[in-house]
């Protein structure tokens, strides 16, 4: 479960704005503050990718938000300027270690992976949802912190634009899965593609509907 300190909580009811939890944490003292986010937890293929984003105090970025709320060309745009403006780190776990690890713990190591990879060290670490990740950080979780957060939110669109870039170049690679459309994601025309072809390199093998395909041809 989440725990969000009243100290905290007292600031976001005052300010209610996405830049409240980093303000509070400005005025106690803290000077360099982290949030992170992932993309990738429900597809059945692809990596699972998580981002840390720094915004220094005062950058302050107009129309961010939760990844999820923007369309394809504004998360492009802000992710731009999240470039631009910011710090940020990556962390990738592929269906490799998704598989071996399951999904919940391949995220907490990309979300940990993310955060050891910015360029300047956090002081504290808002992280989105209720998944504690292992970081020698002062650390809060919050749900819904993309949409609570610019720090978390500016996470969580440096993840789905790198995410959806990473779909591309499979695309590429395997252009009969579609990943271009889908990204990986249960759609329907992606299952149908799956059961028509079997999985591909990238598939989650773990995944109940790849698993299915696997049975189905193994008892064909």
């Amino acid at each position: 479960m989440a725990f969000v300190p009243k100290s905290v909580l007292t600031g976001v009811c005052e300010t209610n704005t996405m830049y409240s939890f980093e303000e509070k944490l400005f005025r106690e003292g803290y000077s360099v503050i982290a949030g992170v986010d992932e993309a990738g937890r429900g597809p059945l293929a692809g990596p699972v990718v998580a981002a840390a984003v720094i915004l220094p105090r005062g950058e302050k970025i107009e129309g961010i938000n939760d990844s999820k709320k923007l369309t394809p060309r504004k998360r492009a745009l802000l992710f731009e300027e999240i470039k631009h403006r910011a710090l940020f780190g990556i962390g990738i776990v592929g269906e490799y270690w998704i598989d071996k690890l399951n999904i919940l713990q391949a995220t907490r190591l990309a979300m940990r992976e993310a955060v050891l990879n910015l360029p300047r060290l956090p002081e504290y670490v808002l992280i989105d949802g209720n998944v504690p990740i292992d970081i020698p950080f002062k650390k809060l979780n919050i749900v819904g912190g993309d949409s609570l957060s610019a720090s978390v939110a500016a996470g969580s669109i440096v993840a789905k634009v790198t995410r959806d870039r990473l779909m591309y170049v499979y695309d590429l690679a395997f252009p009969r899965y579609e990943f271009r459309v889908h990204k990986g994601y249960p759609t329907a025309n992606h299952v149908r593609i799956l059961s028509d072809l079997g999985p591909s390199p990238i598939h989650r093998l773990s995944f109940r509907p790849v698993r299915r395909v696997l049975e189905r041809s193994r008892n064909a």
